[in-house]
Formats: structure tokens, sequence, C-alpha cells
């Protein structure tokens, strides 16, 4: 009987491995040419794996959890035809022993014979219990977690997570499995075991694999600090206005369907502001040692998602109003944090935003995005006292920073733009050409 091999096609962007997330599909499934079997994540983004060839699944290489190099064997395909046809009674007698090892993970053993009952939906609702299928879960988990907790019977459906936007951790499956099937957001502390042993200091411990987004984040981010001497400005302004501009467009924005937050406002001042300091719109190729100015104005903006910090960008987002920029930041955040961005959602920034006071901080010193020359900061918003017209009134104020790349700007020209940027927002209606 012909087999076909399907290997981890060169995804491109020079990404060399890839973590296998989820199989799409399962020993003797039918597959189509050009059918997604399995989702991989990246250093860069998660993305789908079609099947070159139709046939039918033979033997599944990898499992989920596992980082898998490209042009490596994945999977085995009967080719489809007669191979198909005689492969095809394959699957129903696979049922009793897939069924039968359902209670044995108390055992911690055969890691291979939870995955097809895990994808067979006749299985799935006698093993939901021990091995909860991933395509069912309905909570935000990294894949490792996810590994963890099939590997434990620990079924991540029922957990609270304790982790940022209700992820579930590593510490909430080891607690679930310490103590009662579920856990509550803020009782992990509460039951984990006394640690009460007498083995080496290194039993302690949990050693992970630095890999995928993480690995990627940490390269960049070593990168840039060593390439780039960065230095950060801090300006303190006066948002009130721009509360109540927000205010009218919010309700605006429900009337159309559109969540409309601040970040777009500060899009249009920050463009605004680069039109007329076009040196924090550029970049620096080291190798040709030339400035590189930008004619279009590609804004990325920081998200925090559960596998790490990706960076979304808006494409020419001087040409689109401020609606349109809150639906497409909205999308691409809501996308960055399912696992669902494409390369080219992430690629072509000219600045980035970063928006720490979403969490509630207050100042910081960002990392410019290499190799960009510059990043915006925005922080929490505190009602203070002003004093206006000799008399002390409470006004909304708001912290930004600008971290610049102190080979192309000097700390002169950015106090300069920190000065036209924040009046740009303390005054946000002479933003309304921008904002058509």
């Amino acid at each position: 009987m012909a087999t076909k091999d399907v290997n981890l096609p060169d995804i491109g962007e020079g990404v060399t491995e890839g973590e296998l997330v989820q199989w799409l599909v399962a020993v003797g499934d039918s597959v189509e040419a050009d059918q997604p079997i399995a989702e991989v994540m990246t250093d860069k983004a998660t993305v789908e794996v079609p099947s070159p060839y139709a046939g039918t699944v033979k033997e599944l290489k990898a499992e989920e959890g596992d980082v898998i190099p490209i042009e490596t064997v994945m999977l085995v395909l009967n080719e489809s035809g007669a191979g198909a046809a005689a492969s095809a009674p394959a699957p129903a007698a696979e049922p009793e022993p897939v069924a039968a090892p359902a209670p044995q993970p108390q055992t911690n053993g055969g890691s291979h014979a939870p995955q097809p009952a895990a994808a067979t939906p006749a299985s799935a609702g006698a093993s939901a219990e021990m091995y909860p299928p991933v395509a069912d879960s309905t909570v935000l988990a990294t894949p490792g977690t996810r590994r963890l907790a099939r590997e434990m019977s620990v079924d991540i459906n029922q957990l609270q997570g304790s982790g940022l936007a209700g992820r579930v951790t590593r510490d909430d499956v080891l607690s679930a499995k310490g103590g009662a099937g579920a856990v509550s957001a803020g009782s992990p502390s509460v039951q984990m075991p006394a640690p009460s042993y007498q083995g080496q200091p290194g039993d302690m411990e949990e050693r992970v694999s630095m890999r995928g987004i993480r690995k990627k984040i940490a390269e960049n981010m070593q990168m840039a600090k060593r390439v780039v001497p960065h230095f950060t400005l801090m300006e303190e302004v006066n948002v009130t206005s721009l509360v109540k501009m927000r205010t009218e467009a919010k309700a605006m924005g429900e009337r159309k369907g559109v969540k409309v937050t601040y970040l777009p406002f500060v899009m249009k001042a920050l463009i605004a502001t680069l039109r007329e300091f076009p040196m924090f719109n550029a970049s620096i190729d080291d190798e040709a040692s030339e400035i590189v100015y930008k004619k279009f104005f590609n804004i990325g903006f920081a998200a925090d998602t559960p596998n790490g910090l990706l960076v979304p960008v808006i494409k020419n987002a001087d040409q689109k109003t401020i609606l349109q920029l809150s639906a497409e930041i909205v999308d691409l955040a809501t996308r960055a944090r399912e696992g669902k961005l494409q390369l080219d959602e992430m690629r072509g920034a000219t600045m980035t935003i970063t928006n720490i006071g979403s969490v509630g901080g207050v100042y910081a010193t960002p990392i410019i995005n290499h190799p960009e020359v510059a990043i915006l900061g925005m922080y929490k918003m505190e009602d203070k006292p002003v004093m206006i017209n000799g008399k002390f009134r409470a006004q909304k104020m708001m912290n930004y920073t600008i971290t610049c790349d102190h080979r192309l700007i000097d700390g002169a020209v950015a106090a300069n733009f920190m000065k036209a940027f924040a009046s740009r927002i303390e005054s946000p209606s002479a933003l309304m050409l921008d904002m058509i």
C-alpha cells in the first residue's frame, strides 16, 4: 500500500521549527489536498499547516507540544483511491483498544494512547474526564499547560485560571491534581503541598525550554538593548478634553457596533507629530550605515497575550478614520490573544505604541522595537488638581513617554517632539482634519 510523508513545510521568514499546538485530524481520517491538518506555533505566529496530498491518515508522527524542525515528517498518509478504501475499516476496529486504556491515566503511562481517543468523536465523551480534547477546550492556556493537564489526568475545562485574562497556568493544573478536581482563582497557594521535602534543592525547581514566541521575544529584546542606545523622556499631559471627545466618539461607535478606545486618538496625534518630525518615522540600516525615512505610517501596538507580547500593525493608519482604526485594533488584538495573527500582520511597523496604562502603570522605559528608532508609551490616567486661572481644578492627567535611539535622535529633539505631541493630545479638536 503506497504511503506519502507529510513534512512541516518551510514557513518562511527565517522560521526553522514550530511547536505542534493541535492536531486537526486523527488516525483513520480522510484528508483532501490543501486541507489543514495541524496548528503549529512558530516564534512569530500560529499557522495552519495544510496537507499537500489527499489520502487517509495512517500515522501521526508527533504529539501536541512537540517542537518539530521544518522538513521533518509530521504525518503519514495512505494514498487516496485503493489505499484509502483498503484502510477504511481500520478505524472501526480501533475504538475498543482506545477506550480500554481510559481508566489507566493514573499510571501516567502510554502517551500515545490518549491522542486518538481525544481526537475520535465516538470516544471523546468517555475520555473527556481524563484526557479532554484540545479542540474542545474553552479556556485560555498554553500548549505546554494543556499537555501537562492531559498527562496528569486533569480536565482543564473545569479549572478557573489564575493567570492574565483568566489563563490557566501550570500551577493551576498542579494544584488541581494535588487537591480537588477544580481550583478557584485564588486558591492555588492554599492547595499546594507543604514544602516538606528532604531531597536536593533542584528537586523543587522546574526547567522549561524557552522556545516559540517567548524565545523570539527574548532574542529581539536582547538584541535591541545591545545595539540601540536607549533614552526615555516623560511628559505629563492634560487629557481632559480628550476624555470628552472619546466619550462622544464611544457613543457613536456603540451605535455602529464598534468599540472606541483612546488608542486611535493617540495614533492620530502621533501620526500628525511624525509628519512634523520625520526622523521618528525612520529606521537605521546598520549594514549600509544609512537612515531610512519612511513615507508611510504603519503603527504597531503592543498586545499582551497568553503566549507573550505581540505587536500587530495597523497598515496605512494615516488613511483611516477613528472608527476604522478602532475596529481594526479590536480585531487584531482579539486574534493576537487567540494566536491567529498572520505573519504579515506583525511586520512593517514604522513606529510602535505600548499602552501600559491599560494595566495600571504610571511610568516605564519601553524597549524600542528594532529596527524602529522610537516607541511611544501611554500610562494610567489619574485625576489631579491643576492650577487654572489662579484656581485648582480637578483634571484628567496621563503620562506619556518617548523612548528613542540616541544614534539618530537627540534629547532636545525628543523634548520638542513630546511638546508637539502633548499639544495635540491636550487640544484634540485640532486633530479633526486627521480624523475625518
